[in-house]
């Protein structure tokens, strides 16, 4: 009869400990937010424009300006 009982323990406890560690069905939610953006006024085509290509603008200008010079040094063929 003890034997009955402890078996019977035994099978009580591990049912128990197996049901109690099953998960829960969780509820997923969704939260959709709108959110408004609001833009800036267009910049400037020079405010757009990089280090880079306003320091070979500067560049093109200053050769230019040479180039100009050099022409009219040797004077026009025409």
């Amino acid at each position: 009869m003890k034997r009955v009982i402890y078996l019977f323990a035994i099978i009580l406890t591990g049912a128990i400990s197996s049901i109690s560690c099953r998960d829960t069905a969780e509820k997923e939610t969704v939260v959709v937010k709108e959110v408004r953006v609001e833009t800036e006024k267009a910049e400037p085509v020079e405010e757009r424009k990089g280090i880079l290509e306003r320091t070979a603008e500067k560049v093109d200008k200053e050769v230019n300006k040479e180039i100009d010079k050099e022409i009219e040094k040797i004077g026009d063929d025409n």
